[in-house]
């Protein structure tokens, strides 16, 4: 068992930066993309995918039975694309939300029986977007129950009700304010009579209205009787936030990486936890860093060096050679972990993952973490049933220094 304190890491494999890096001051600019269009970023025919790929025959629900045609013809009405692109609007959460493939709340499960499906993977959970997050809105729902979204990092369907739309004057002021960025996961937001409005996360802006010698003003949008935005100054303590990107230094990389070891597994955002790309994509917003939302996209950021042909021995000598530790995501398919360097000679991580995969008597099984752990690249090693070819060290495909030159997403 390695220890679980990021500290411990920091200290001993991280050099600090004294200086911010380019991609630090490039953050502001992707987070607002969805206020600098007109129409929606995307074309229909890039957006329907999941009507083309989630359909009767295969797919279970909440009863773990499979679902009826009945009930994908209805979520095809629904859906009323036909109308993409009809609002334009621009919007924003009101409190943490989820984005969906589907208008629905329901999950879609591919079979329970297998190891692997079932919950907590419900394919209809396409991401989750903080509260008060910028939004392009594309069309409602045929029912008006939901609308069609854009942040900046990912798309899908939102209750009508859990956002707020804005006009031009409102936009203006709302991204061309300086902004905080949160430091410290569930910090409760109050407004000024002292009436919880929603938490802090890891990952959150809101703009800023006055700075003072403890804290920080902020202003955070609700919603009126008449369904328009009602602006609140909120008071935030500066050891839950800060005004301008963080350096890359041990203390600053121990204490965002230990808030993110409070996380759970959390399928794109379900239940208001974390995946693997969303632990790494958070952790790095207060330091000015903009990642994409997915494993894949993340893992082509930087400087990439691929392990393509390359036996696991020389994939770890790689590592320690060109890795920078707490800068340097490896990848592989369907999972991203960040490098913390090496404890002991051994190669140890910081990743959010479900569980490791086992093969006993040809029955393939699941040893759930379903949490934020610091392991090594053979995590689970210890297990019955452990498959050497299936651990992550096997499986990698690419290693990246995020903060070097290389692709940058823009």
């Amino acid at each position: 068992e390695y220890s679980q304190n990021p500290a411990i890491y920091s200290e001993q494999n991280v050099v600090d930066r004294t200086e911010l890096k380019a991609i630090q001051n490039t953050y502001i600019q992707s987070y607002y993309r969805v206020w600098n269009v007109q129409t929606p970023p995307e074309p229909l025919e890039k957006i329907i995918w999941p009507l083309m790929s989630y359909t009767a025959g295969r797919r279970y629900g909440e009863n773990l039975k499979l679902l009826p045609q009945e009930w994908f013809d209805t979520m095809i009405v629904n859906s009323n694309f036909e109308n993409y692109g009809s609002l334009n609007r621009y919007a924003l959460t009101l409190n943490f939300s989820h984005l969906r493939n589907f208008p629905t709340h329901k999950p879609l499960f591919s079979d329970p029986k297998k190891a692997g499906e079932g919950y907590p993977f419900d394919y209809l959970q396409n991401s989750a977007a903080h509260a008060n997050e910028p939004l392009f809105v594309s069309h409602y729902s045929n029912d008006g129950a939901w609308v069609y979204v854009f942040t900046a990092y990912a798309t899908g369907w939102l209750p009508s009700s859990s956002v707020v739309f804005l006009d031009e004057k409102q936009v203006i002021e709302w991204k061309e304010s300086r902004h905080i960025r949160f430091t410290k996961e569930f910090y409760p937001l109050r407004d000024e009579d002292g009436h919880f409005v929603f938490n802090s996360r890891v990952g959150m802006l809101l703009p800023l209205l006055k700075e003072e010698k403890d804290s920080y003003v902020v202003k955070v949008s609700t919603i009126d009787a008449f369904n328009t935005p009602h602006f609140l100054e909120v008071k935030i303590p500066k050891s839950a936030a800060v005004l301008h990107p963080l350096l890359l230094e041990r203390s600053n990389l121990a204490a965002l990486s230990s808030e993110m070891m409070q996380s759970n597994y959390g399928w794109g955002g379900l239940n208001e936890s974390r995946d693997c790309s969303s632990t790494v994509r958070d952790l790095f917003t207060p330091f000015g860093i903009w990642l994409p939302r997915n494993s894949f996209r993340q893992g082509q950021i930087g400087r990439v060096i691929s392990f393509e042909n390359l036996s696991n021995d020389k994939k770890v000598t790689l590592i320690k050679k060109e890795g920078i530790p707490f800068e340097t995501l490896l990848y592989l398919r369907g999972h991203i972990v960040l490098y913390l360097g090496e404890y002991e000679g051994t190669i140890m991580i910081l990743h959010n993952m479900w569980g490791v995969r086992t093969l006993i008597d040809g029955e393939e099984g699941r040893v759930v973490i379903g949490r934020t752990v610091i392991s090594t690249l053979e995590i689970g090693k210890e297990l019955e049933g452990y498959q050497s070819e299936k651990s992550l060290l096997s499986k990698l495909k690419s290693m990246n220094i995020i903060t070097e030159n290389g692709s940058v997403e823009d």
